[in-house]
């Protein structure tokens, strides 16, 4: 027991926050939409935060387990483990009726969801919660949006970083703090709805090497069922290089992406930013790693002058987005 575990519950507890949470973490083959969950980990919390259990698997991914270097897992470490179809029963168990709790919450809600999709199967999962926007919903002073730096904001200390089990054991620690503060703030907690991939489809990949195709097509594609909120935040024009992004912005995207399309928009919008369908005059920003590609929206944004920028640019720039004006 930690002294975070000696925390009570003293203020009147809101009746709307959720009853569980599963604070989850996954470690991966690689980031894109074809990639694969090698380890999985589901710490299982009360309404107050309290520890109930927890649960940690290995994934035998059938392929190549990437950087081996940040995750330790080799091949012959996982060469014995089960199939994601195996553990796929036993992982809803856990998320079954809770929120979804994790640190940048949709990549580890994607990898999850294409997993359930390829097995032909559905998760449990109605809403998640990113623990980056909860630390931001609660200003707290951190000098970045890793885990480590909210885990020692906390004083809780990480044994083995990229490990599952520790990563969510470390999430689990400085998430019940933080739904405290939040809860004698009466701070509304920042959920998103989570919407499974309605079809699924593995095919040869074909794209250029150390890219993967865009949305639309190419290997392992999908359509998950939805229609993304409004931006809440009003544009504040374009952006400016060697300032950060601020919410608002519009940002738009041209071309093949190492990181999945639609995972590149999701952190977008849970950032506070608009995803543009195209460009034009109001656009803050087009993101693009091809900038001498002919495509409209290139074209476009060197007519109108907007800023552009590549990917690996923007993913530095999400990671700190300013607050709205006002």
């Amino acid at each position: 027991m930690t002294m975070l575990d000696d925390l009570t519950t003293a203020a009147p507890w809101p009746a709307a926050y959720p009853p569980g949470y599963a604070v989850v973490d996954v470690e991966t083959t690689g980031l894109a939409r074809d990639d694969r969950i090698i380890s999985a980990a589901v710490y299982r919390l009360d309404a107050h935060g309290n520890v109930e259990d927890h649960w940690y698997t290995l994934v035998n991914p059938e392929r190549d387990p990437g950087p081996v270097w940040i995750h330790g897992l080799t091949s012959e470490v996982l060469a014995g483990a089960p199939l994601f179809p195996d553990v796929a029963e036993e992982f809803a168990a856990r998320l079954d009726g809770r929120v979804l709790v994790a640190h940048n919450a949709i990549f580890d809600w994607q990898m999850i969801a294409r997993e359930y999709a390829r097995a032909e199967r559905t998760a449990p999962v109605k809403q998640r919660l990113c623990t980056i926007a909860l630390s931001k919903e609660l200003a707290l002073p951190l000098p970045n949006h890793k885990l480590e730096s909210l885990a020692a904001h906390y004083g809780v200390v990480q044994q083995r970083a990229h490990h599952a089990l520790d990563d969510a054991r470390v999430l689990a620690e400085a998430f019940r703090p933080s739904l405290h503060a939040a809860a004698a703030g009466g701070v509304r907690l920042p959920l998103l709805e989570c919407r499974p991939l309605t079809e699924w489809t593995d095919a040869p990949a074909t794209p250029r090497i150390g890219y993967q195709a865009s949305y639309r097509g190419g290997s392992g594609t999908w359509r998950a069922s939805r229609k993304r909120p409004a931006c809440p935040y009003p544009n504040p024009g374009r952006y400016e290089r060697d300032r950060p992004l601020k919410q608002g912005m519009r940002v738009a995207f041209s071309g093949d992406t190492s990181v999945d399309r639609e995972l590149l928009e999701d952190r977008a919008i849970e950032a506070g930013l608009h995803v543009a369908s195209s460009v034009s005059r109001l656009t803050s920003l087009l993101v693009t790693n091809d900038p001498e590609s002919a495509t409209s929206k290139t074209v476009k944004a060197k007519s109108f002058g907007t800023p552009v920028i590549d990917e690996a640019a923007f993913t530095q720039l999400l990671r700190d987005v300013a607050p709205a004006d006002g």
